[in-house]
């Protein structure tokens, strides 16, 4: 969890990840991963860490323009969105030649939201599409597309609960977000309570 500074303006995201706007997510998601593709460029490849997944040299749009692209042409949608960030802890844990850092963030992120959009949604545009909106062939994307299959033994639907453990840790993490607060019950007031009268008792512990 980042420090905040209290002069900073925070975004309140919903509690509900289906609600909140996929722009505000994609800038968690980028953020997130330009955090490890800063740590991952610092160390050196070593022989056999290539993979397929790597390009010969960075691509010259960031990854946050990279990313909105693909939200805005590919149409992502916040559970596509989340399991993108599952995809990075599942594809690192399986395979451990692959690291998210400048060489490979970009072929993964287009990998990864094709295959998320074919998981999790009853409609998804064709490969040819996706690999226009990603800047790679038809071919490559469907090499790449079964090589993320196959390391993640096909396993690709997170349940909801995870998804919702990774929005949260977004939020939490994200300098500018925070979730909104709980919503307060009026059943959390007795017939005989008011909300003031509450308030009252409650600060009697805080300044005896």
């Amino acid at each position: 969890k980042r420090v905040r500074s209290q002069d900073m303006t925070v975004k309140m995201m919903p509690r509900k990840y289906e609600s909140c706007d996929v722009k505000d997510l994609g800038v968690l998601v980028a953020d997130m991963l330009m955090e490890l593709v800063r740590l991952n460029d610092v160390r050196p490849l070593e022989d056999g860490q290539l993979t397929r997944f790597h390009s010969r040299a960075p691509p010259g749009i960031s990854v946050k323009d990279y990313l909105f692209r693909l939200i805005v042409h590919a149409t992502l949608s916040p559970p596509i969105l989340l399991s993108m960030v599952f995809y990075v802890d599942r594809l690192c844990s399986l395979y451990p030649a692959f690291e998210i850092s400048s060489l490979t963030v970009h072929r993964f992120l287009i990998t990864a939201a094709t295959v998320a959009a074919k998981g999790l949604s009853d409609s998804f545009w064709t490969n040819s599409l996706y690999a226009k909106v990603g800047g790679v062939s038809v071919r490559e994307l469907a090499l790449l597309e079964l090589e993320f299959l196959t390391r993640l033994d096909w396993r690709i639907v997170p349940k909801p609960e995870t998804l919702v453990d990774y929005y949260k840790g977004l939020v939490d993490r994200g300098e500018r977000y925070a979730m909104e607060p709980e919503p307060v019950s009026a059943s959390a007031f007795s017939p005989q309570t008011s909300p003031s009268d509450a308030l009252q008792e409650s600060s009697r512990w805080v300044n005896p």
